[in-house]
């Protein structure tokens, strides 16, 4: 009998040790709920006075101060085979980028990630985010590899509106998330856009260089990108 109430104050014990870990979580959809608003409010009076290294000094720290460390959602979006699709699905450290078909990727940014899905495809996931139409994202996705996984949310179906709240209305397009094996944010970038009158090997090279440097900065060798906790019974969607 004591070892059984032994057994039962050790299992309680952990159980509400993993209460207060999971409780200490703090979501990205919830910062964004906190401070998107003061950020809004001084990112566009910057944009309003044409001081753009200020506007991105503000993205830099908000990103910095506000969101890295969060946990990102559990959001869902579609395939190009309409079957839904959860971030939490994949079981690697994922480089999330959005898209849109009226933005542009700068020229050399798509065969930099190609190669580089290929040389990361053991390691991360590489996701790519279209709001778009299906069709518009099929059509796009004949850029990308088969090792990049291309997938879409068509806002005007007005079924995924909390998705589009969070990832697309609240930072804007493109944008790169780099998520750890636990889904901690390592760290949010905009993407970088290279005068057009480089060459396309220049432009390659230096986009290459830029996303592999974020690659291994934040989702290479780090301790964080293990198997991912399966938190989908209490992880937001």
């Amino acid at each position: 009998m004591k070892r059984l109430l032994l057994l039962f104050f050790i299992i309680f014990g952990l159980n509400i040790q993993a209460q207060t870990e999971k409780s200490d979580k703090l979501y990205f959809s919830d910062a964004l709920v906190m401070h998107l608003p003061k950020y809004n409010q001084e990112a566009k009076a910057a944009y309003r006075h044409r001081q753009f290294e200020e506007a991105d000094r503000l993205f830099e720290n908000f990103v910095t101060t506000k969101l890295k460390g969060t946990y990102i959602d559990n959001f869902k979006f579609l395939n190009l085979k309409e079957k839904e699709v959860a971030l939490y699905d994949y079981k690697k450290p994922v480089y999330l980028l959005t898209y849109a078909s009226w933005c542009i990727p700068g020229k050399g940014e798509i065969p930099a990630l190609n190669e580089l899905a290929d040389k990361y495809r053991d390691k991360i996931d590489f996701v790519i985010l279209f709001w778009d139409k299906k069709e518009t994202a099929r059509k796009l996705s004949k850029q990308f590899n088969s090792h990049i996984n291309v997938l879409y949310v068509d806002e005007t179906r007005n079924n995924h509106s909390y998705v589009v709240e969070n990832l697309k209305h609240s930072l804007g397009l493109p944008t790169c998330y780099l998520i750890a094996g636990d889904r901690e944010i390592m760290d949010i970038k905009r993407s970088i856009f290279y005068p057009y009158n480089l060459s396309k090997e220049k432009s390659f090279e230096l986009n290459y260089e830029a996303i592999n440097s974020a690659i291994t900065n934040n989702l290479i060798g780090n301790s964080k990108n293990k198997e991912p906790v399966k938190w989908s019974a209490i992880a937001p969607d």
